[in-house]
């Protein structure tokens, strides 16, 4: 029979302003749940991500699905689930929220309205472009790079990464996660670099902010502008900032987050 239900939140992260930035699904369990009940919550939930949390000792763990997977490493639901773990009061907002995931232990902390995560440097080296990228992004490439998780593309303006139109039904043969595209920010923007996420393979046409795919961008663009402190913008329809900082093979990833609906989620199946 359902197991008891568990608390539930939408929260907006990479935005200080409700149904902007990228929501996420935060279902906070008592104890571990099943890797299928967590996938059909997900399914059930359909945003891009849903974190499911639950108590460990000296912390908690935090695993992170799609409606159709399970993925490795996902930003904008770890800055959600810190924000949740604050403002349900399950973690006092002095205290730092430390996780462990499928990419090992993450952390973060509260500065000032900001949350600040740390995550791992997932930097790209540049590889021969597949055939028929071109074709199939819509764009001619400056740079085509590669890491564990996604191809990382350089564009030639800002405006080509806002208008970009990708042929997503062909991102399957390409292997990897998703592309992320980016150009230089436009002169008096504000942002150091603009960016947009295309992760189909894992059923997500467009991401509307995507955290882990910082931990390209920050290496990236530290290099190419030689500093090591950057401020990002990802223009998707929804539209998310960030705040971003290398430190070696780390990168802190800072943004605000908005908690829009709260209630109650039917716990998984026990024995």
């Amino acid at each position: 029979m359902p197991g008891p239900t568990q608390p539930l939140a939408v929260v907006d992260a990479f935005t200080s302003r409700a149904f902007s930035g990228n929501p996420a699904g935060v279902c906070l369990l008592d104890s571990p749940a099943p890797a299928d009940w967590m996938q059909r919550a997900a399914r059930e939930l359909n945003h891009a991500e849903s974190a499911f949390v639950w108590p460990l000792e000296g912390g908690f763990s935090l695993r992170w699905f799609t409606p159709t997977t399970e993925v490795d490493l996902c930003g904008h639901a770890t800055l959600a689930a810190a924000h949740w773990l604050w403002e349900s009061g399950a973690l006092d907002v002095s205290e730092q929220a430390r996780f462990t995931t499928l990419s090992g232990p993450l952390s973060a902390r509260k500065v000032g309205e900001w949350t600040e995560l740390d995550f791992p440097a997932e930097p790209a080296q540049e590889v021969a472009w597949p055939e028929h990228f071109s074709e199939i992004l819509g764009a001619e490439p400056l740079w085509v790079g590669r890491n564990r998780l996604d191809y990382l593309v350089e564009l030639a303006s800002a405006e080509e990464v806002r208008r970009l139109k990708p042929d997503l039904g062909r991102f399957g043969p390409l292997g990897h996660r998703g592309v992320i595209v980016t150009a230089a920010g436009e002169a008096g923007g504000g942002h150091d670099m603009v960016s947009r996420g295309f992760f189909p393979n894992i059923g997500i046409p467009e991401d509307p902010v995507t955290g882990s795919a910082h931990c390209a961008l920050a290496p990236y663009w530290a290099a190419k502008l030689g500093r090591q402190e950057l401020s990002a913008y990802q223009a998707s329809a929804r539209g998310g900032e960030l705040r971003l900082r290398l430190e070696g093979e780390r990168v802190k990833l800072l943004g605000q987050a908005v908690v829009t609906l709260t209630g109650q989620i039917m716990g998984p199946d026990r024995a």
